[in-house]
């Protein structure tokens, strides 16, 4: 089956596709100094590098996103819902990449943005007025957080706007969607704004609980209790995993890069009949939060010494 496939980057792409080690590898390196190196900056926000064709995990699930930044869209039998929105020269990229999909925008009828950074919420003001029956979501702090970077950014070489806030959510709610429904994981510590988002995905005759982490990083750190409640909401998503009610198995993330996507989305796209589904594994996703604890534990000590 064809599901998609990376887009031919141009000639002085930093990387050869859309490896996951390479990038997080350089990613790891511009966390350590806070500077972002040009030509990681340059193939951020270049098109040809980040392009991959829309394809589909789940039977009701697509990707729309990029290379390094996710877009996922969730369809039921009463419209659709579109996580995060990408940003600046993405713009019409994602618009392009929905409809290529086959959905048409008039059916998406929730935005869920998992925290405020510019490149989850920038697309926002692009896609606003292109979706006429969608209503945009995001949690309090994180609607605050957004308009702030967004005030910040004016007069600079990057500058983007952001709408006004419209539904706020917060830690527990549920958004139904036809035979779908989206529940709100408040999960601070990227940002203090950030949420994560529950829901099902289909594969054949089968359903399993998903979870969108709104943020992985450490790379917008204010002080310890920031680092803290990091922890605490990775030890959060851990217990889901483990939950005997409804486990999550299933991580459909915001940076590829973080959870071998593009490596995942390739074995999928070689999948045969009656084989498992690669995207349902919990253990990778348990693996991928202790991961993230242990860097976070070296961080508290060393932001306690700042």
């Amino acid at each position: 089956m064809s599901i998609g496939a990376v887009g031919t980057a141009s000639a002085e792409s930093l990387f050869d596709g859309c490896p996951s080690g390479p990038i997080i590898q350089r990613f790891i390196e511009f966390g350590k100094t806070g500077k972002m190196p040009p030509d990681l900056g340059k193939w951020l926000n270049t098109p040809a590098d980040q392009y991959v064709e829309p394809w589909k995990p789940f039977d009701n699930v697509d990707y729309v996103g990029v290379c390094w930044v996710s877009a996922w869209l969730v369809h039921t039998d009463d419209g659709v819902v579109l996580i995060d929105t990408l940003y600046g020269p993405f713009k019409k990229m994602i618009v392009e990449n929905i409809e290529k999909t086959g959905t048409d925008l008039a059916d998406i009828k929730y935005v869920l943005m998992t925290h405020g950074h510019f490149d989850h919420v920038g697309g926002a003001v692009a896609l606003k007025p292109l979706l006429p029956n969608a209503t945009f979501a995001m949690t309090q702090t994180g609607w605050d957080e957004a308009i702030e970077s967004s005030v910040q950014s004016q007069g600079g070489p990057r500058a983007w706007d952001m709408i006004e806030p419209e539904m706020v959510v917060a830690d527990g709610e549920e958004i139904t969607l036809g035979n779908n429904t989206f529940k709100v994981i408040e999960t601070p510590g990227h940002s203090w704004g950030t949420a994560s988002y529950m829901y099902d995905v289909k594969d054949g005759d089968k359903t399993y609980r998903a979870i969108t982490i709104g943020g992985l990083g450490l790379n917008a750190i204010e002080g310890p209790p920031q680092v803290e409640a990091y922890i605490k909401s990775v030890d959060r998503v851990r217990e889901l995993v483990e939950a005997q009610d409804m486990p999550i198995e299933v991580h459909l993330t915001t940076h590829g890069f973080s959870a071998d996507l593009d490596e995942n989305r390739q074995k999928h796209m070689d999948r045969k009949d009656g084989e498992p589904n690669v995207f349902v594994d919990p253990q990778a996703l348990l693996n991928q939060v202790a991961g993230l604890r242990e860097r976070a534990v070296e961080r508290l000590e060393l932001e306690k010494t700042k």
